[in-house]
Parts: C-alpha cells; sequence; structure tokens
C-alpha cells in the first residue's frame, strides 16, 4: 500500500504533458498571429516611418547636463518606502493568524518604518529649497 503512495507521488513525464502542451499552443498561437499580421497588414514604407524614434520630443540642449541629486535621491527613498509598505500585505491576509505576536512585530516593524522616515526628515532629504 505504501509502495503505491509513492508511486503516485513520483513526477513523471506525462505528469507535465498538460504544461508542455499549453506552452506548445501559446507558442504557435504567438506565431500564427504574427505571421497573420505581416501577411494583412499594410505595408507604406513612407521616410517618416523609416528615421529612428525619439519619443517625438526634439532634443534641447546637452544631456551630459548636471542634474540634481535630490531627484535620485527622492527616487530611490521612494521605492525603499514602497517596498516596505508592501511588507504590510501578508500581515493583513494573516492576521488572525498571527495573533498578538503578529500585531506587535508589525507595531516594531512601523516604529522602524517611522524612525526611518524621521532621519529622512531631519537630515533634510526631501526639501527641495537650496
Amino acid at each position: 500500500m505504501q509502495a503505491l503512495l509513492l508511486a503516485a507521488n513520483q513526477s513523471t513525464p506525462s505528469n507535465y504533458l498538460p504544461v508542455v502542451l499549453q506552452l506548445v499552443v501559446a507558442i504557435g498561437f504567438v506565431i500564427f498571429m504574427l505571421g497573420l499580421t505581416h501577411l494583412l497588414g499594410p505595408k507604406r514604407n513612407t521616410s517618416d516611418k523609416l528615421i529612428n524614434f525619439e519619443s517625438g520630443i526634439p532634443s534641447v540642449g546637452n544631456a551630459r547636463q548636471p542634474m540634481a541629486i535630490k531627484y535620485f535621491l527622492v527616487a530611490i527613498l521612494f521605492v525603499l518606502f514602497d517596498v516596505e509598505v508592501i511588507f504590510f500585505y501578508p500581515y493583513a491576509v494573516n492576521f488572525r493568524e498571527l495573533g498578538t505576536e503578529g500585531f506587535f512585530a508589525v507595531l516594531m516593524f512601523v516604529a522602524f518604518f517611522l524612525c526611518g522616515f524621521i532621519y529622512i526628515l531631519k537630515k533634510g532629504a526631501l526639501e527641495w529649497e537650496e
């Protein structure tokens, strides 16, 4: 009996057949649609279509001019605090199972989060006037 259970739990190549089949169908669909749009789509090569596209905005000045570090600092801080906020999601999903120990862990996380935010405010990282 135990040998049958072990044999049922082992993965065999036939277990992967649905995945392989779905992959083949997806790749085939993409190739078919690309070929179909290539055959049926309009082909009008104009001089405007053949030039490089550079976001449609003519460039002004030198691209190598220095930029204020504040922009990069705010972007990095946004990513940092945004990722920290994402860590609240597992607590929100499992708050009943975590109980009071989980609640105090989240309170400690928020306290560290606020300490970092207060440190950034004290350092003046978000002040734009120079």
